[in-house]
């Protein structure tokens, strides 16, 4: 084992060869030496067929029933790599109570972490020749890091935020953490000393922003400062400890053109939603959990006119928008009296009150959808919100099953030509188990034909395999139907390029 907790020789996550090298072997023709001998064609006895656990993506696309049958009797629990952490938090352990008998804790809070790292330095020297304990100056920058993230951040967690191909961060109780890099889980290597730290943590993040988080309400939604949204639910109710679940944000705000870029659809798709955000079209981001609603959502922004009045809605603000003139609005849980609760659907009415030109909700998910639907259809053209499902055609049904959640009374058929006559688009967002997300579908909503709501696809992703590293191939398809909402693109002079990308 080398100093930074690696065996020597070892490559890491590093894809297995395709196949391994053998030397030919072929009987020699007549009057040929051994030393001589031609190669048979491909194909031959010297080509031993390849396992599978050397084909792309593991043997996916080659025997998919011996990987069933693998995962069947196999252990498939994911581990995790100790080193040169994990001896970093096993020295953190005996470090911090003594180094907490030697400082005033109120008066460290009030440092920042450089001045804190400044002062501990000294008395982190002193407790490690107390506990004759040798480090070299590597170990020793770390071990200050970690004491102060103990003390002012997070703990563990910071390492974690700080890793910027890290997209997810799903702690399940204190000894078990997974990440998500790339569309793909795997586990962490970070520990919590026991649940009592971790609810420590939790407690932390919820009170940083006014929530709390503990027995008598063992559910919270959170934020942390870089608008990274947190989920945290506690026991009784979660089995395992406390459970948190950490969605982060780029620090770098993403671009339609950005999504462009990184195949997330194509240039004519980038050019419409462009079109479509600048000519205050009324658009519902769908598709499932993680499938970059929000990240659609906010690219879509940096399309609205900088002169309009922009207000967002949501339970736990994460839209960071570019806008100069926007104002965020966040629900309010109820008190411990079980009083004082502000829902995303009195916002909205309040909302309307404060002369919008565009609201945005994050999310909706009950009966705050008719206001939403009330507000698109009285003069606050360009509203946006995301919702939860798999289809476009999906999308409009569960708009309509939202209304009917609430106190309003109305006919199914009234509810559906609310929805037909306030959204002009629906884009439909999707994560592929490649792990890629992608924009499936742009639908337009046209109007009623009877009791049904008629639609128009403008453009659509079409699977088409999987390339050698597992990855899916397909291609993004314009219909080549003239768009309905052309004329509210003519009316901000689009009309054309509108027109050209949807042909």
């Amino acid at each position: 084992m080398s100093a930074f907790g690696k065996k020597p020789g070892a490559t890491g996550n590093r894809r297995p060869a395709f196949g391994v090298a053998r030397p030919m072997q072929s009987t020699p023709r007549p009057g040929q030496t051994e030393a001589g001998v031609v190669p048979l064609p491909s194909g031959g006895a010297q080509f031993p067929p390849l396992d599978a656990t050397h084909l792309p993506g593991g043997g996916a696309m080659s025997d998919p029933m011996a990987r069933l049958d693998s995962r069947m009797h196999g252990n498939n629990e994911p581990t995790a790599q100790g080193g040169f952490e994990e001896s970093i938090h096993k020295i953190k352990e005996q470090v911090l109570p003594r180094l907490l008998e030697r400082i005033d804790p109120e008066a460290a809070a009030t440092l920042t972490k450089d001045e804190l790292s400044e002062e501990f330095r000294p008395i982190i020297g002193e407790v490690l020749a107390d506990l004759k304990i040798t480090l070299n100056r590597r170990e020793q920058f770390a071990l200050e890091k970690t004491l102060v993230d103990e003390l002012l951040g997070l703990g563990p967690l910071e390492d974690l935020l700080a890793d910027k191909a890290v997209t997810d961060i799903m702690i399940n109780g204190p000894e078990q953490t997974f990440v998500e890099r790339k569309g793909k889980l795997e586990l962490s290597g970070i520990k919590f000393r026991d649940e009592e730290h971790l609810f420590q943590i939790a407690q932390r993040i919820c009170n940083s922003v006014g929530r709390r988080v503990d027995q008598t309400s063992p559910l919270a939604d959170a934020r942390l400062k870089d608008g990274s949204r947190v989920n945290v639910i506690v026991p009784p109710l979660s089995l395992k400890g406390t459970a948190i679940s950490i969605r982060k944000f780029s620090d770098k705000p993403i671009t339609l053109d950005n999504l462009r870029d990184w195949a997330a659809m194509s240039d004519k798709m980038c050019t419409a939603l462009k079109v479509a955000g600048a000519c205050r079209f009324n658009i519902v981001i769908s598709g499932g959990t993680g499938s970059g609603k929000t990240t659609m959502l906010n690219a879509l922004s940096r399309m609205i006119d900088p002169g309009e009045r922009v207000i967002t809605i949501e339970d736990a603000a994460e839209l960071r928008l570019q806008q100069p003139h926007w104002l965020p609005l966040e629900t309010r849980p109820a008190n411990l009296e079980g009083n004082g609760e502000i829902t995303i659907r009195d916002l909205v009415k309040n909302s309307l009150r404060m002369r919008p030109d565009r609201v945005i909700l994050g999310e909706i998910r009950g009966s705050e959808c008719f206001d939403l639907l009330a507000a698109m259809n009285t003069g606050h053209d360009g509203s946006m919100c995301t919702l939860h499902s798999n289809s476009p055609r999906e999308c409009l049904g569960r708009m309509e099953n939202m209304v009917m959640m609430g106190d309003i009374k109305m006919p199914k058929e009234a509810i559906s030509r609310q929805i037909a006559d306030s959204v002009d688009m629906i884009v439909q967002v999707k994560r592929l188990r490649d792990g890629s997300r992608r924009v499936t579908n742009i639908t337009e909503v046209i109007g009623m034909e009877g009791p049904v709501i008629v639609t128009q696809e403008l453009f659509k992703f079409e699977y088409i395999s999987d390339d050698a590293d597992g990855k899916i191939v397909g291609e993004y398809r314009p219909m080549g139907l003239r768009p309905y909402t052309l004329e509210k693109a003519r009316q901000y002079g689009f009309e054309q390029p509108y027109l050209e990308a949807c042909l």
